[in-house]
């Protein structure tokens, strides 16, 4: 749970000034985070690896979809380490900051501070670690940064969008690694969590809703929590703006994209399957069938690549939907359709049209 910019007052205590000095958001604490079904072994992980770092789990990775608060508990766990140990050895940044840094340190010739920046600390925390991928000598400096802080038991955090092994072209080695250690999953919060959330956001904001209000934001922004305080924050905004109550109406009109967005029908491994064997003039019966000549084979190992990029579901039960196949063929599917993206331009320009099909962005 991502905290949303805002016009109304939060409180933040003594430790803001050494959050931000470290790259966390104040806001982003223990304290601010709901807990429910949908979270509540990750938040136990989370504060067990804050009060004692590198001696409970370790490494932890936290995975999950978009806005489901991978960020908070990270960033909460720093701020909780900072205050209990003491240490100013705490970081936090994003997989794309390691990797420009990295480069950064290359191209001027420092990578000896580079590496003793990252390998001195004492919790290091990586968010959205799934942008390594295919980032081969960015993943070989964090293989032995990693080595060396598990090594000297220093505590490691990381957080992805999937779990390890369903990153692809991550080697084989780090996944290794990353998943010695618990690996635990955010999932979207039930309608009593969302309600929860939205009144402890709205006491923060010193705003007061109706309950039918509350209700009415709780069942129709259900699938992200970053989304959800953001429909908040459009409301408060209103009243503290206009000094009247906001009506269910005037909450539609507000929020029209925000629920447009949030109940937009999702893609199927089904629909995928129906589309692109249509683009390769084939049945989708085909892509599910034992044939393996290259004008199935093909198709097939895009639908599965793009089944893994555009819907939540796991490699195993893609593998199930396409005929009951191992959740290792479909992984092999996408490492190799990602490779040849790389290499072939007309790879990726089928891939950008299919993209564009299903209204998404084409795949990177």
């Amino acid at each position: 749970m991502e905290s949303v910019a805002t016009p109304f007052p939060i409180s933040e205590d003594e430790g803001s000034e050494e959050a931000v000095l470290h790259g966390m958001n104040p806001r982003n604490r223990f304290d601010a985070f709901v807990v429910g079904a949908n979270n509540e072994l990750a938040h136990a992980a989370a504060m067990a690896v804050s009060q004692s770092p590198a001696n409970s789990y370790n490494p932890l990775f936290i995975y999950g979809g978009v806005g489901l608060g991978k960020t908070h508990l990270m960033q909460a766990i720093g701020q909780q380490a900072i205050e209990r140990t003491k240490t100013k050895k705490v970081m936090y940044l994003s997989s794309e900051r390691f990797t420009n840094e990295f480069i950064d340190a290359i191209q001027s010739n420092k990578l000896v501070r580079f590496r003793k920046r990252y390998r001195q600390t004492d919790v290091l925390l990586i968010d959205d670690i799934q942008f390594l991928a295919g980032k081969e000598r960015s993943q070989e400096e964090f293989f032995h940064t990693f080595n060396t802080l598990f090594d000297g038991s220093k505590q490691i955090v990381l957080s992805s969008d999937r779990p390890p092994s369903e990153i692809s072209d991550l080697e084989r080695r780090l996944v290794s690694r990353l998943e010695c250690g618990l690996t635990t999953e955010l999932h979207p919060p039930d309608i009593e969590t969302r309600i929860a959330i939205l009144k402890k956001k709205a006491a923060a904001f010193q705003v007061e809703l109706r309950a039918d209000l509350v209700a009415y934001l709780a069942q129709h922004v259900r699938t992200n929590i970053r989304r959800l305080e953001g429909a908040l924050t459009r409301v408060a905004s209103y009243q503290s703006l206009n000094g009247q109550e906001c009506s269910r109406e005037t909450a539609e009109h507000l929020l029209r994209d925000l629920l447009w967005e949030d109940t937009k029908k999702p893609l199927t491994i089904e629909g995928i399957q129906k589309q692109v064997a249509e683009h390769f003039g084939l049945r989708p019966a085909d892509l599910i069938g034992k044939r393996r000549n290259a004008n199935v084979a093909f198709p097939r190992q895009v639908a599965m690549y793009l089944a893994r990029q555009y819907t939540k579901a796991s490699l195993h039960e893609i593998g199930e939907i396409f005929g009951g196949r191992h959740h290792g063929t479909v992984l092999h599917a996408c490492k190799t359709l990602s490779s040849r993206m790389k290499n072939e331009d007309e790879i990726r320009q089928t891939m950008a049209a299919l993209a564009a099909q299903f209204n998404q962005p084409a795949t990177p």
